[in-house]
């Protein structure tokens, strides 16, 4: 309850800037960063399934081209 009425006092006042800083330092100190390793393995992952759907999509384009030109091949060259 004293905490919601500092809250109050503060909003009161207006802007406090060192207050927003602090504020974002102790909400920084609550995150869990990952390790070295894991920040690897997993930007490894997000490259390799970037790289495997833009394959993908490239390859699906690629055929409908193929296959559109068969289609509306009118015989000339």
């Amino acid at each position: 309850m004293a905490k919601k009425a500092e809250a109050e006092i503060e909003s009161n006042n207006g802007f406090n800037l060192s207050a927003f800083f602090q504020s974002i330092k102790e909400e920084l100190d609550k995150v869990t960063w990952p390790t070295r390793q894991q920040l690897i393995s997993e930007s490894a992952a997000v490259l390799l399934m970037v790289t495997l759907s833009a394959s993908l999509i490239y390859f699906v384009d690629w055929l409908f081209g193929l296959l559109s030109q068969a289609l509306f091949a009118t015989g000339q060259v």
